[in-house]
C-alpha cells in the first residue's frame, strides 16, 4: 500500500521578514508536523530602512544599494529557525528566481519608479509565473494577503492581487487532472488578540520604544477570523527567527514582543489567524483549527 502523499502549504510574502511577521508561527507547526512548506518571496526587500549603524551603509537611497542580498541571508537563518532540529532547513524561493523583481518601496516612493521595481512589472507577467508555481507545486493550501495588504504597502498588495488572478487560473489548469485546487487563506491580525497582546506589554515597553495609537496597526474584527493556528509551542522559534531579521526587526527581551524601524511595539503573537476566502468560508462548527481541515 503507497504512502499518502504529504500535505503541502504555500506561502506568498512581499519581502522577507514578512513570513515571520505574520506567519512564523504557523511555518514552524506545520513544518513540525511533517508538512512540505514552501515560502514563495516576490522580492528581496531592497528598500527596507536599517535598524542600527553596522549594516547602515548597504541601504539602497544613498548607500551600496546591497540590502537585498543581505536580506537573503535573514531569510536563510529565519527560515532555519523555524525548522525542525536535526532536520534539512527550509530554504528560501524567490518568486521569477533571485532578485528578478525588485521592493517597490512605500506608496508614493520614488524607488517605485525603478525599472525592476515589483508595481512596474507587468501584472499578466507576475501572475503568470505565480500560477506555474503553484501548479508544479501542487499545495493543498495557499496563504496571502488581505485586500489591504495588510497595512498598505504596494508590493503586498500587489502579492494579494496577484493571487486573486491566479487562482482561476489554477484552478482551470487542475480540472483536466486529478488534484484538487487548493484553500486560499488571507493572513491577518485578531482585533482582540492585539488588543490583548498591547494590554500585556504596556507593563513592560523597552526604552525607545512605544505602544502603538489608534490604527497604528491593522486588524481584523473576531467576527471575521475563519482560523485560528495555535503556535504556542513555536514561539520561541518565531522570535528567533525575527532575530534573524536583525536589519528590520528587534525583538525584546522578554521575546513576545518585537519593533520595526519606528520602534512601535508589537506583540507576537501565540495563535495566528486567517481567513478562508477560497473554496468558501465555512458556514458552521465556529473556527478552524487546521489549515488542512475538511472543507464543509
Amino acid at each position: 500500500m503507497s504512502e499518502a502523499a504529504p500535505r503541502r502549504l504555500l506561502l506568498l510574502h512581499a519581502h522577507p521578514d514578512d513570513e515571520t511577521i505574520m506567519t512564523g508561527g504557523t511555518i514552524a507547526r506545520y513544518l513540525a508536523e511533517g508538512v512540505d512548506v514552501r515560502v514563495l518571496t516576490f522580492t528581496l526587500g531592497e528598500e527596507g530602512e536599517v535598524i542600527g549603524d553596522e549594516w547602515a551603509q548597504l541601504v539602497a537611497d544613498g548607500g551600496a544599494d546591497q540590502l537585498g542580498g543581505y536580506r537573503i541571508a535573514e531569510l536563510t537563518r529565519a527560515l532555519a529557525a523555524l525548522s525542525p532540529s536535526g532536520s534539512a532547513p527550509l530554504r528560501p524561493r524567490f518568486l521569477g528566481g533571485a532578485g528578478h523583481w525588485r521592493d517597490s518601496g512605500m506608496a508614493g516612493a520614488p524607488s517605485a519608479e525603478h525599472p525592476r521595481a515589483l508595481v512596474q512589472a507587468g501584472f499578466d507577467d507576475v501572475v503568470a509565473t505565480l500560477v506555474e508555481e503553484i501548479v508544479a507545486f501542487g499545495p493543498d493550501v495557499v496563504i496571502t494577503y488581505d485586500n489591504a495588504g495588510t497595512y498598505g504597502h504596494p508590493d503586498h498588495k500587489l502579492v494579494h492581487e496577484t493571487t486573486v488572478a491566479a487562482m482561476p487560473r489554477v484552478r482551470d489548469r487542475l480540472a483536466t487532472g486529478s488534484s484538487r485546487p487548493p484553500k486560499v487563506y488571507e493572513s491577518v491580525s485578531e482585533r482582540s488578540a492585539l488588543e490583548s497582546g498591547l494590554a500585556a506589554a504596556a507593563g513592560r515597553v523597552p526604552d525607545g520604544w512605544t505602544l502603538p495609537v489608534a490604527d497604528d496597526l491593522p486588524s481584523h474584527a473576531d467576527s471575521s477570523i475563519t482560523t485560528e493556528i495555535d503556535v504556542r509551542d513555536f514561539v520561541e522559534a518565531k522570535a528567533a527567527a525575527l532575530r534573524a531579521h536583525a536589519t528590520q526587526v528587534t525583538v525584546a527581551s522578554s521575546g513576545t514582543e518585537y519593533a520595526l524601524s519606528n520602534n512601535i511595539l508589537q506583540p507576537i503573537f501565540d495563535r495566528e489567524h486567517f481567513i478562508l476566502t477560497s473554496p468558501g468560508r465555512r458556514e458552521s462548527g465556529g473556527r478552524e483549527t487546521d489549515l488542512f481541515a475538511a472543507d464543509d
